[in-house]
């Protein structure tokens, strides 16, 4: 294979960024086992063990494989049947002063296993600023809504109001879990090291001659080397598969969420009260030509639901390692770990180009609420004739049957809500009929949403940006979708 060529799925190819595509590249895989040789000579050489200046230059020199190094492992991985062993040839051609002491006393997931550690680290280095410059965007758009009243649903029917800036929250508190278990779950992430064939350091321990401290000294120079400050105690053949399962189940969460956001999007423009991002020339049908499909929320649900189920393969593939390994995790670790940190790329682009352009119509939200408002101000008006005097059974009653009549009127003949003009007319209400529009003033139902979206905003989701703050900024990602 090229050394150019890339993870190849339609996620790599069309939507992913460049960088999070490149990290998933067999160039980058390759060229990551090489420097983990590398970092194992240099350790021994620094412990006693005979590796020459010449040998580690060479290595160093010839990190970056070209076209005939792919060609001479794809080669020998053909006559071996085995990955590991024919890129160590093939490091061995272009470093022959090192082709003796390359891989040496170490197992083939010294190289797999520490490279995927890397990756899932640099891979959550890319996700984390993108998610936070989301949730900071997010956070703008609810404090300039924090006071637009807005229906509220509960079973998805109309309930009490809230406001669109509280609504938001409600999403940017889930983003906000998502973000701290992505960065707990890259906090938590440690080095295999140098342990062996069964995790028990044997192949070391001969080398160094029975020495126990210059084996674990070795461990903790390999970790040093590739910046990690811990490496695991405890090791089988490879790195406990449960690491894949936590950082992949904090992904498959994330991914949830966005399949939670993405369908309220939906549904908002299905009453056309808000839309995502619509570019003048875009086509929604190619029959309907009016039409303005919510089709980047759509395929944040589509591939949001494709995350949010990684995380089954990944408690599968761990469960099911027999003892200190067995191989069946291989192939579906090479096919899960990519997909999940290119679905989570692609799905942080989609968001930031949905949130950054969000649109939403006042106007239609007041007529919405102006179709509602009269049964859910009911009870303001029972309370202010109680108030005035008047008995709260006679005026539930009154209201009651009222409703009813507008109820039916909306419902059977397909009319306006009319129960106002009706509270009007009925002398049971004169008292009140100067203050019903007072009362109606949609202000006056959304209880403390504007506050909560503003105390909100500036202690929780604040006091979370902070470690971000140089990640932040407006621009939009540019995506093709």
């Amino acid at each position: 294979m090229s050394s150019n060529d890339l993870y190849q799925t339609p996620l790599a190819s069309r939507y992913a960024s460049e960088e999070m595509a490149q990290l998933f590249s067999n160039k980058t895989r390759f060229r990551t086992w090489r420097q983990l040789w590398v970092w194992l000579a240099k350790a021994e050489k620094q412990l006693g063990l005979p590796i020459s200046d010449e040998a580690i230059a060479q290595m160093e020199a010839n990190l970056d494989l070209t076209d005939e190094d792919f060609k001479v492992a794809e080669e020998e991985e053909k006559r071996r049947r085995h990955d590991v062993m024919a890129h160590v040839h093939a490091f061995g051609q272009v470093a022959p002063a090192a082709a003796g002491i390359i891989h040496w006393g170490a197992t083939s997931c010294y190289c797999t296993d520490n490279a995927d550690l890397l990756f899932l680290r640099q891979g959550l280095d890319m996700l984390l600023p993108k998610l936070a410059n989301v949730i900071h965007k997010l956070s703008n758009f609810a404090l300039e809504h924090k006071n637009l009243p807005t229906l509220g649903y509960t079973h998805y029917q109309p309930a009490q109001l809230t406001t669109v800036g509280k609504r938001t929250c409600l999403w940017i508190q889930d983003l906000l879990w998502d973000l701290r278990n992505l960065t707990r779950a890259r906090s938590d992430l440690g080095f295999r090291g140098v342990k062996g064939t069964t995790g028990t350091q044997a192949s070391f321990l001969a080398i160094f001659n029975g020495d126990h401290d210059k084996v674990e000294e070795l461990d903790r120079l390999v970790a040093q080397f590739a910046g990690f400050e811990y490496a695991y105690p405890i090791t089988s053949q490879t790195y406990s598969r449960k690491v894949d399962a936590d950082v992949i189940s904090a992904m498959s969460s994330f991914g949830a969420t966005c399949q939670h956001i993405g369908g309220d999007i939906r549904h908002l423009a299905a009453t056309k009260e808000m839309e995502e991002p619509f570019e003048k020339d875009q086509i929604g049908s190619s029959a309907m030509a009016y039409k303005r499909n919510p089709m980047r929320s759509e395929r944040m649900c589509s591939l949001g639901r494709h995350l949010a189920n990684l995380c089954k393969d990944a408690l599968d593939t761990y469960s099911q390692q027999w003892f200190e390994r067995t191989l069946d995790d291989s192939a579906i670790r090479r096919i899960d770990i990519p997909h999940a940190f290119l679905t989570a790329d692609v799905l942080l682009r989609i968001l930031d180009n949905v949130v950054s352009g969000l649109v939403v119509y006042p106007a239609v939200i007041a007529r919405r609420i102006k179709e509602e408002l009269p049964f859910m101000a009911t009870e303001n008006f029972i309370m202010r004739m109680v108030a005035l005097g008047a008995s709260r059974q006679d005026a539930h009653e009154a209201i009651r049957v009222l409703s009813h009549q507008a109820s039916a009127v909306v419902k059977q003949e397909g009319k306006d809500n009319d129960l106002i003009e009706r509270i009007k007319k009925d002398k049971f209400f004169e008292p009140i009929w100067g203050e019903i529009d007072s009362l109606m003033d949609p202000r006056t139902f959304v209880g403390r949403a504007p506050e909560q979206t503003a105390k909100f905003v500036e202690q929780e989701v604040k006091i979370a940006l902070e470690p971000w703050t140089g990640a932040l900024s407006a621009e939009v990602s540019e995506l093709n979708v």
